[in-house]
């Protein structure tokens, strides 16, 4: 494993700018860094902060190792629908597969360094978010926010008391224990970011193995470990964190209220797989039918895993006939990837 040394020139392959903007006036800059998986839902997430914010100007930075023609088409459509700016980053990204990942966290997970590092200088800020997040608000508020003095990003909280003093105590980090950010909402003071080196001490800590084998949550992790201390915390309503998965158990209450502006939506299932066919998956569906993306079908199981969620959830939907013809597919894929 190495460090990752970023060469502009290098790292970003091509740059494809949709600009549609009836005027070129300050915008809001909003950056996603996806692998091949993600392109359906970063574009529909890109609809739902148009759709829910016609008053801001936006400029989209899509960072991506993979963008073929009919992506080309969606995207541009897409500027083109709600007068907007898309500019694609086809970046290089074989240094980053060298770096941990799991079955939930591709190498695309560190994007957002190379996303910080190439705006180091342009931009005074921007917002990085992952492509399962959806709107369903106004982010006026992230907009006319100001940086405090020492704040190097405004983040939002993972979970609770209890799992900050865990990973606190398993990170080595004992100020952690007053908070833990969840990584997926990022709003970046660049400067500061850069002041502090941020991403470079981060590809430094990631290709430790020493540290490699303890952190959990990869570069999330990381950034909580450098950030700590230097970052602004803010209403859970900008990171409400969703498993579609909980859906299956019998006592779940959805976290989503009238005050939610953004979802993110974690673990496994995905509102744009056809198997997420819940009421808390309607901010997806409605930005999807005010986007390219209207006619596209959602996506059907392609792994054992998927095929057995699928299942488990046809049969939660009282769908039984997709129910045992699921669980078909996923002894299939199970036989298949022996």
């Amino acid at each position: 494993m190495v460090a990752l040394d970023f060469n502009e020139a290098e790292t970003i392959k091509s740059v494809t700018d949709y600009n549609y903007k009836d005027k070129q006036d300050d915008s809001f800059d909003i950056s996603y860094g996806i692998d091949r998986h993600f392109l359906f839902g970063c574009g529909v997430s890109v609809a739902s902060l148009l759709l829910n914010n016609p008053d801001v100007s936006f400029t989209f930075h899509i960072f991506t190792d993979y963008f073929t023609q009919y992506e080309r088409e969606k995207f541009e459509k897409l500027a083109q629908q709600y007068k907007t700016q898309i500019i694609i980053y086809v970046i290089d990204c074989e240094k980053l597969k060298t770096f941990p990942t799991t079955k939930n966290w591709s190498y695309a997970t560190y994007f957002r360094f190379i996303i910080a590092d190439h705006f180091a200088g342009k931009l005074d800020r921007i917002l990085y978010l992952d492509a399962d997040i959806f709107c369903k608000g106004s982010i006026k508020e992230l907009v006319d926010l100001t940086f405090a003095a020492g704040e190097v990003a405004a983040v939002v909280l993972e979970n609770e008391k209890e799992w900050w003093e865990n990973r606190a105590k398993k990170l080595s980090t004992p100020d952690l224990a007053t908070g833990y950010f969840n990584a997926g909402f990022l709003l970046i003071n660049l400067k500061l970011w850069a002041a502090n080196a941020i991403s470079a001490e981060a590809m430094r800590l990631l290709a430790d193995p020493a540290v490699a084998e303890v952190i959990t949550h990869l570069d999330q992790d990381i950034l909580n470990i450098l950030l700590v201390n230097k970052v602004r915390f803010l209403d859970k309503k900008y990171n409400t964190r969703l498993s579609i998965n909980y859906e299956l158990k019998k006592d779940f209450v959805s976290p989503i209220n009238a005050k939610t502006v953004l979802i993110h939506y974690v673990g496994p299932t995905k509102p744009w797989h056809n198997w997420s066919d819940y009421a808390v998956s309607q901010s997806f569906i409605a930005a999807k039918d005010a986007s390219p993306w209207k006619e596209d079908n959602l996506l059907s199981p392609t792994n054992s895993n998927q095929s057995r969620y699928c299942a488990k959830h046809n049969f939660n939907q009282k769908k039984y006939l997709s129910w045992i013809k699921n669980y078909i597919c996923y002894y299939k894929f199970k036989l298949a990837e022996k």
